[in-house]
């Protein structure tokens, strides 16, 4: 198999081999709404063994670390390689509106998907207007019956 030689692509290489001085956990793009009574998370990993990848909640965090490994035979020689073995982190702060106990996670086509449910408490609701009698006041049906009532002299 034949193929092209680019001298920018090396030239890419040996720049991004020397600027790119982050090495450790990458990150990884995602996308994050709302439907209806739930939150989806989705986030690419493309090449990732879905045994790897590792979703923690610890108190309102939620952790995502995934790892990808490229295997190679004995003998290999190389043409070309673009892809490189690489560890995955993304964090995010949930905040209190979310029910922590039932998020669930599903991983299909290198998209990893993450459910995270609104809490109960969080969700909208109405609230009713209640009706009074004119002749008492708001103060007055706050109180109830520890109200207390001026002493004459």
């Amino acid at each position: 198999m034949a193929t092209a030689y680019d001298p920018f692509r090396d030239l890419d290489r040996v720049a991004s081999a020397l600027f790119d001085t982050r090495r450790g956990p990458r990150r990884m793009p995602m996308d994050l709404y709302r439907d209806g009574d739930h939150y989806v998370l989705t986030a690419d990993l493309p090449g990732i063994d879905p045994g790897s990848v590792d979703i923690d909640v610890d108190g309102q965090l939620l952790t995502i670390r995934a790892e990808r490994t490229l295997t190679t035979g004995d003998g290999v020689k190389w043409i070309t390689r673009e892809r490189e073995a690489a560890s995955f982190l993304r964090q995010l702060n949930l905040g209190q509106g979310v029910d922590t106990d039932r998020i669930s996670a599903s991983y299909t086509n290198g998209v990893l998907s993450v459910t995270i449910p609104v809490s109960e408490k969080a969700k909208p609701r109405k609230i009713a207007v209640e009706q009074g009698d004119a002749s008492t006041t708001a103060v007055d049906q706050a109180a109830g019956d520890d109200r207390v009532e001026p002493v004459e002299q």
